[in-house]
């Protein structure tokens, strides 16, 4: 009977080794005021009430599908007053966005989700007026928040959640330059009673170098 062959020894996998990263926890985001030269956001706080009435009436863009956290007109004060109570107590930032020149409220937007031991946080809520799409107001917007996670904060990744069916707001994220990580099968169960799946961006800080260029590049057009 015949010796069976000797098998060498199997390779050991080698780990990948990840980049080392900040331990320390970044610090708590704030409501201050950020701008550039096409929009300001300023702390959002009862002042802006009224106009945000104006943004959300401005192409009735409460109605639009798969966009729940847009009020209609008469709950904008309610909604104005429990995302002020959120900002209070460190689970959100929140803002208004402003016209540079004509200071005229166009929209609104917030950060939340926030996570400082992993240097991360989500962008979101975000609606703007609908006479102000395709002005370059949103990237404007975008482009002061994300100037101020990466730059100022420090976060290592910004996240965008986007209703699988609302394909606009998904092209718009994708357009900032976000990588889509993947999709929440039945996530959440909507006001209607339908089920949303939802689709996760990312923005990570070696891309925001890339991203910032992009934006930039968009306004100046």
């Amino acid at each position: 009977m015949s010796t069976p062959p000797t098998l060498p020894a199997p390779t050991p996998t080698v780990p990948v080794t990840l980049a080392a990263v900040p331990t320390a926890a970044m610090e708590q985001p704030l409501g201050v005021a950020l701008e550039n030269a096409h929009v300001r956001l300023e702390p959002l706080g009862s002042q802006h009430v009224e106009g945000l009435q104006a943004v959300v009436a401005d192409g009735e863009i409460w109605r639009i599908p798969y966009a729940p956290h847009v009020p209609a007109p008469d709950q904008v004060a309610d909604r104005v007053a429990a995302q002020c109570a959120s900002d209070e107590a460190g689970r959100t930032v929140s803002w208004a966005v402003l016209e540079q020149g004509s200071g005229r409220v166009v929209g609104q937007t917030t950060f939340l989700n926030i996570s400082r031991r992993d240097r991360r946080l989500e962008l979101g809520t975000t609606y703007m007026a609908g006479s102000s799409h395709g002005t370059g107001l949103n990237a404007a917007t975008k482009l002061a928040l994300l100037t101020h996670a990466f730059e100022e904060l420090g976060c290592l990744g910004v996240e965008f959640r986007v209703h699988h069916l609302n394909i606009a707001s998904r092209r718009a994220v994708e357009r900032l330059g976000a990588q889509q990580d993947g999709i929440l099968r039945a996530h959440r169960i909507m006001p209607d009673g339908t089920l949303r799946h939802t689709v996760v961006y990312s923005i990570l800080a070696d891309e925001w170098s890339g991203v910032k260029a992009s934006l930039e590049h968009r306004l100046r057009r």
